[in-house]
């Protein structure tokens, strides 16, 4: 079998994870790395094996060695980048969020679905083996119907700073950075039902707490603890129109005791936790039963993940099938997203 060319656009921090994916996948071969940093692109490519390098990503989508690209820019280039890719007849993995707007996001959809291309959201805990465990569970009938879901991932202190904390280039802080993660992996564990309507919250208060002493986060290559223009912390009712909700807290900041990291969801029949590890809840013989399932992990596999969301783009773009996490769904997450952000500044529910 021919190998993938591959092409990675931005070469920060969550391209090596795409990169050493790739690096692990027998089906790939990386062709050529992008960065608007030259130094930075020339020691991917000379970790990687890369034999091109570039500094403007219309180069890279230029080659005809490059037929599928990883975009792992700053959130705002997203949708240009991966609406270029695909007019240049690229499949495209996009890291998430697929866009800034929902309007950014519906004219990714509409390029992908006049190309013959694939495009994939980077949606990596929907890869993760023990959401996929959870998922044939559910869709044997495990738990009946879910009804309701729990979303947390707060993190005390966590602003990284740099790009993600500037609105402009990130769209916002912890809700469109990590939140946009328990929220997809929930609703995709709930079989994705169609939103109904979205009530949020949104705060500024305690800032990226940089004067806190004693206490190790991980910061942005550009940090600066002077600039900060996201929120700290938003919390949110999903509705949808089944009947089902889905309740969702995260944070860059905020005076808890620990950080912590919860997805749980609840059915008819059963109910079960992803986060912080895998637990199944059955009742039996009038008797309720907490499970352990028997597995290698029963946290989320980063590592792991990342390499089955790799293979699972490089079988979709070699077989033409349609991704675990399509445009549509990242559309979909975009809309929520908005609308959260939409609600807390109109104090108001709004409607989808």
């Amino acid at each position: 079998m021919k190998k993938l060319g591959i092409g990675v656009i931005g070469t920060g921090s969550i391209s090596e994870s795409h990169l050493n994916a790739y690096a692990a996948n027998k089906n790939a071969t990386i062709v050529a790395v992008c960065d608007l940093n030259r130094e930075r692109a020339d020691k991917a490519a000379e970790k990687y094996g890369a034999s091109s390098v570039y500094t403007n990503y219309h180069d890279l989508l230029a080659n005809p060695e490059v037929e599928a690209v990883s975009v792992c820019t700053w959130n705002h280039t997203h949708a240009e980048i991966a609406i270029a890719a695909v007019k240049a007849g690229k499949h495209v993995l996009v890291e998430k969020p697929l866009s800034m707007t929902v309007e950014e996001a519906e004219a990714v959809r509409d390029a992908v679905r006049s190309s013959d291309r694939i495009l994939q959201v980077g949606f990596v805990r929907r890869y993760d083996a023990n959401a996929q465990l959870a998922k044939r569970f559910t869709e044997q009938g495990e738990f009946g119907e879910l009804y309701y879901a729990k979303a947390s991932l707060i993190r005390r202190l966590g602003n990284p700073g740099g790009w993600f904390a500037d609105k402009d280039r990130s769209g916002g802080g912890p809700l469109i950075d990590i939140g946009v993660h328990v929220i997809d992996l929930s609703w995709y564990l709930m079989g994705r039902p169609k939103v109904k309507s979205v009530s949020g919250n949104v705060y500024n208060k305690l800032g990226n707490r940089s004067n806190v002493k004693g206490l190790s986060f991980y910061q942005a290559a550009d940090y600066d603890a002077s600039r900060n223009t996201v929120e700290d912390l938003a919390n949110a009712l999903i509705r949808f129109e089944n009947g089902a909700s889905l309740l969702v807290e995260v944070s860059y900041a905020l005076h808890a005791k620990s950080d912590e990291s919860a997805v749980r969801l609840y059915g008819t029949k059963g109910g079960f936790e992803i986060d912080p590890e895998l637990t199944i809840v059955s009742e039996r013989h009038d008797t309720i039963l907490n499970v352990t399932p028997q597995v290698d992990s029963l946290k989320f596999n980063f590592q792991q993940a990342f390499q089955s969301e790799i293979d699972s783009f490089i079988a979709s773009a070699t077989s033409g099938t349609e991704p675990l996490s399509p445009v549509e769904d990242g559309l979909t997450m975009m809309r929520i997203l908005r609308a959260i952000y939409e609600s807390a500044e109109l104090g108001k529910e709004i409607e989808l």
